[in-house]
């Protein structure tokens, strides 16, 4: 097990954000974000409500599902794109580093991860992690599950083209294939229910076990089929929204067809396009229901010209402003 401290990565200084040097006083997002240290806070100035980026460097999950490496540059990528995008609605953002996996320990990353989420919504404060493969919700979970005020109902919302309940690896190792699946084992052996809805899945991503798996233990989904047939149909999200007072959102960018999105581990020839995920996270900014919310599988080696990059940046974007715009409130 590598050693905790070794594990989280505070920034040193923002230089890593960059955007137009001509730019005005707060036109890009570059010249807004604050760096924040979770080892060294003031607990006499504590930080204004906002949101909270932190990178989870890992792709041991991916690698161990067999999938594509390359998730653990994700946090770098979506960094250097991100910051050159326009604000047209003000809202507070620190950058609080990354969490690595070291020597593909991914159980203590995790670990460390549900720490540093918990740390995050402690300050009062919303946590938005770039991954990283989706090992990164079982860590990111956890942290939401330790911070009181969300343990007896929490609800997951999952853009992906893929269930992730596959079963736990030999010496009951997890993946980027079964986090879900961990999340439901820890819920059941605490008498919770297992609140889970997936959107953008693929008939021919996921096996006919795992389409079982998900009806046995109640998940309900969305088609990517379905989906596209009518994208602005929000009737389904505003249902989760209207049934649950909290809602953790995870994004899997190989929920989108892979023209869109060619940066990820397992891209999607018949993924969806991006308009029903930027209405439904509009809606969800606008509900003030969300508790945290990640981005995750952005594999940089497999991009073109940053295009899933983009991609994330303005997900990432788009739910911070509708979040903001409503009234001002930015966290829960």
């Amino acid at each position: 097990m590598q050693k905790s401290a070794s594990l989280y990565q505070a920034p040193q200084d923002c230089s890593h954000w960059s955007g137009r040097a001509d730019a005005l006083d707060r036109d890009y997002l570059y010249q807004i974000v604050q760096c924040l240290d979770l080892d060294n806070i003031n607990p006499l100035q504590k930080p204004q409500a906002g949101f909270v980026l932190l990178g989870f460097e890992s792709d041991e999950g991916v690698r161990r599902n067999l999938g594509n490496p390359g998730a653990n540059q994700g946090p770098t990528a979506f960094r250097q794109v991100a910051g050159k995008l326009p604000i047209h609605t003000p809202f507070l953002l620190y950058d609080a580093g990354n969490v690595q996996c070291l020597n593909h320990d991914l159980e203590a990353s995790q670990a460390e991860l549900k720490k540093r989420v918990a740390m995050i919504l402690a300050l009062n404060l919303m946590p938005i992690v770039i991954g990283g493969g989706h090992e990164t919700a079982w860590g990111h979970f956890q942290g939401i599950a330790a911070h009181t005020p969300f343990k007896d109902d929490i609800a997951i919302l999952n853009f992906d083209a893929h269930f992730d309940l596959r079963p736990l690896l030999d010496g009951q190792r997890g993946s980027s294939g079964t986090p879900f699946r961990q999340i439901n084992d820890y819920l059941r052996g605490k008498n919770k229910p297992f609140h889970y809805y997936c959107a953008g899945i693929q008939p021919y991503g996921n096996t006919k076990r795992l389409f079982d798996y998900a009806h046995d233990h109640q998940v309900q989904y969305k088609l990517a089929e379905t989906i596209q047939a009518d994208p602005y149909d929000m009737s389904w999200i505003d249902r989760i929204v209207k049934t649950h007072q909290y809602l953790y959102v995870t994004v899997c960018l190989d929920v989108f067809a892979a023209a869109l999105a060619p940066g990820v581990s397992a891209p999607q020839v018949l993924g969806i396009e991006a308009t029903y995920v930027l209405e439904a996270l509009k809606l969800l900014g606008r509900s003030g229901c969300v508790v945290s919310l990640d981005i995750v599988e952005l594999a940089p080696q497999y991009d073109k010209n940053y295009q899933t990059a983009k991609l994330a940046a303005a997900l990432f974007m788009t739910y911070c402003a509708a979040r903001a715009s409503d009234h001002g409130k930015q966290t829960p």
